[in-house]
């Protein structure tokens, strides 16, 4: 009789069936087997507290309770078989003094007598199995026998269900923190919403993080974020602080009836500034938030993304506050989040690739080297100009990836040319605020380069007027000198466009001024463009910098800067960036190029025959 049912449970626990229906299945067919008893399993939480999972014959007001009971000597036959770790037995639930309190819950149902018997698992108490009997009576030798097979199956059911719900608390909870990932906070969100007809989320993006792993180490770092984590999880409500990875943590704010979010991103943020004892280091934290309610929008993407959106702008005006999100917010920061995910996506698909622009010797004609442009495939495979997601480049991270990924293609092509004995002296690369702020930058170039057997002479290190002046701080200018020291030429990119002052060069000198192609086109506008032009190719030399035009377009203006006595330029007239196989091409034919070089051929007979 006992074995059929046995094999039952035992294959509903294997196919993975839930704990509660397989405990009713069992004291369900148990209670065909005698008239007169009542199964009821409980079990016992972490708190101690004994739990309904199982009672198919008992009334809910029985049930409800019942649960929740803790447990202890005396506690009805449950609660003390609970605790003693022994079955209990009560044959007269009305005389008994371990009843005596909840009697009243049990007569009036018919029950009369109550023998209950601990589940015991991994040497420790997971809940209880018991008959009630409708008569004064205790166990029959038969009843030992089902109630010691059905304890044992519960044991079974109740362990295997405790492993999947602590594998499912595993896979939910991130290992640093302990607080609930990303995958629970996607899953929570979505119920919130469902749930609340107001609710918020605010997005916490903690500052600083890389500087102290570079300062004091990464296990300071893993500290800093654990405390963290720890102090948003006092704040928050239970359950509503997550770590969605790296230094990104969100905290959902269930119902704005009850909490302010402005009030709780206070709160937060004056509990995470606390000073931190991180690896023996003390540290100040910091954190900037962005926060968005749901008000008329409850769509979680869209509460996520206006959230974002606010992040983000916090980041670039509010650092280490809290903004929340406001209608119109998100037009111009919509732009330029677009634009950071069209190129993450991009570098993630390997879609971002430099292409090269020669700088040509204007007296002789010969390609002195290359400028490396950034170029992203588009999915359907146009060519799009860094100039179009420059957004995205204002982006810190985006910034200092593209920088990166070109350096690693600059140097493999570069390394590629001279292998093949093709001739080029040097290959520009341009370079953000981020790089600079960084650090470490130049180790960085000299490494990138030195791997691949080239001299850190090889690279042009292209820095614009913004980045060169703009900077409060000595970071860049202690960079260029440690890049010049290294070998690195340093060229001041677009200069003209910007703070334009040569004084500047003075106190932080480079190698080679890129006169923007505004002058450029203004060469021919009635001598203004030629005077300022002149002085300043008068100034470079008198201060040993060499000069390059950019934005060369027409015969015309590459005869004109080489009357000027300019020595180089670059631009659509020459020829426009390529990728490294072009740049092969061209190299294999000649270190010259063709029509230019043709051009000042013929202008050197012509002044001959004059």
């Amino acid at each position: 009789m006992l074995l059929p049912l046995q094999n039952i449970i035992l294959e509903k626990i294997a196919t993975g069936q839930s704990l509660a229906e397989t405990v009713d299945y069992l004291c369900r067919e148990v209670e065909t087997m005698r008239d007169d008893i009542v199964c009821s399993v409980l079990l016992l939480d972490e708190e101690r507290r004994l739990r309904h999972l199982a009672g198919p014959s008992l009334p809910l007001e029985y049930t409800s309770a019942i649960d929740g009971i803790a447990i202890g000597h005396g506690v009805g036959s449950c609660g003390t078989a609970a605790y003693h770790g022994e079955p209990v037995l009560v044959e007269d639930i009305d005389t008994h003094e371990y009843w005596q309190p909840y009697k009243q819950l049990a007569l009036p149902l018919g029950l009369k007598a109550c023998w209950s018997t601990p589940v015991i698992g991994s040497g420790k108490v997971l809940g209880t199995f018991a008959f009630y009997y409708r008569t004064t009576r205790g166990p029959s030798e038969q009843e030992r026998l089902i109630v010691n097979a059905c304890v044992h199956l519960c044991a079974i059911a109740i362990e295997r269900d405790q492993r999947m719900l602590e594998r499912r608390r595993m896979a939910d909870t991130d290992g640093l923190t302990g607080l609930p990932n990303r995958s629970r906070f996607n899953e929570v969100i979505a119920e919130v919403s469902r749930r609340e007809p107001d609710w918020a989320l605010m997005l916490v993006d903690l500052d600083n993080l890389k500087m102290v792993n570079d300062t004091f180490g990464h296990g300071a770092g893993d500290d800093l974020i654990r405390i963290v984590a720890e102090r948003m999880k006092q704040e928050a409500a239970p359950g509503m602080a997550f770590r969605l990875g790296g230094d990104e943590f969100a905290v959902l704010v269930p119902c704005i009836a009850t909490t302010d979010p402005a009030v709780l991103a206070d709160t937060l943020i004056a509990r995470i500034k606390e000073p931190a004892d991180c690896a023996g280091h003390l540290i100040y934290p910091a954190a900037t938030l962005g926060g968005a309610r749901a008000g008329l929008e409850r769509s979680p993407q869209q509460v996520r993304q206006n959230a974002d959106y606010a992040l983000y702008h916090a980041k670039e005006r509010a650092r280490g506050r809290y903004l929340e999100y406001q209608p119109g917010l998100g037009t111009s920061i919509a732009k330029r989040f677009r634009s950071v995910q069209e190129v993450d996506q991009a570098l993630r698909d390997d879609r971002i690739d430099a292409h090269y622009q020669p700088i040509i010797d204007l007296a002789t004609g010969r390609i002195m080297g290359f400028e490396s442009l950034c170029r992203m495939k588009m999915p359907d495979g146009r060519l799009i100009a860094a100039a179009h997601f420059h957004e995205a480049m204002k982006d810190a991270h985006v910034a200092i990836e593209i920088t990166e990924r070109m350096l690693e293609r600059v140097a493999a092509a570069a390394s590629d040319w001279k292998r093949e004995g093709l001739l080029f002296s040097r290959v520009g690369l341009n370079l953000t605020a981020a790089d600079f702020h960084r650090g470490g930058l130049t180790r960085r170039i000299v490494d990138a380069f030195e791997r691949l057997g080239l001299p850190a002479g090889t690279v042009v290190a292209e820095v614009t007027e913004s980045v060169y002046i703009a900077q409060k701080d000595n970071v860049v200018a202690e960079e260029i000198q440690a890049m010049r020291e290294a070998g690195i030429k340093v060229a001041l990119d677009d200069f003209g466009t910007g703070f334009a002052s040569l004084t500047h060069l003075l106190t932080v000198p480079v190698d080679i001024i890129k006169i923007d192609k505004c002058f450029v086109r203004r060469l021919a506008d009635a001598g203004s463009g030629s005077v300022i032009t002149r002085g300043l190719l008068e100034i470079a030399r008198g201060l040993g910098i060499w000069v390059v035009a950019e934005g060369i377009e027409e015969e015309a203006q590459a005869e004109h800067l080489l009357s000027l006595d300019c020595k180089a330029g670059q631009g659509y007239f020459f020829a426009r960036p390529m990728d490294r196989d072009s740049v092969r091409e061209m190299l294999e034919v000649s270190n010259f190029h063709p029509e230019w070089a043709r051009i000042l051929r013929e202008r050197l007979l012509l002044d001959k025959a004059g």
